[in-house]
């Protein structure tokens, strides 16, 4: 089995209390937007995570406090985010910020901003 290099990683707010169709659509939402971003902004990590098979995680964070600040260590460490906001027509209301993409990017640089976080 070859070894994965490149991940994205996906955080998830704990407190909404998601049902799984729900937090699978919105993870979904947040994957395919930082693809799109990281495929302009850092096409070599994309293409690398892309053929590697585009490794995925998704973690959990307490709530809406611990999204915003992972998102800002992330930038300062020059990854891609994309905080995803609900529009509102199924179970939250509208403007609810749901999770948070990170990557996809090196292991290493993505371990330093999500490592501490445990698996959904």
């Amino acid at each position: 089995m070859m070894s994965m290099e490149y991940k994205m990683v996906i955080a998830v707010r704990k407190d909404l209390r998601l049902s799984s169709g729900k937090m699978a659509a919105q993870v979904a939402h947040a994957a395919v937007n930082c693809a799109l971003a990281s495929k302009k902004r850092k096409p070599e990590w994309f293409r690398e995570w892309y053929e590697e098979g585009q490794k995925k995680v998704v973690v959990k964070v307490p709530g809406l406090g611990e999204l915003f600040e992972l998102k800002s260590t992330a930038e300062a460490e020059g990854l891609v985010t994309s905080l995803v906001v609900d529009a509102g027509l199924t179970e939250l209301p509208p403007g609810t910020t749901t999770c948070l993409g990170i990557g996809p990017a090196p292991n290493g640089v993505v371990d330093k901003v999500t490592g501490h976080l445990g698996l959904m």
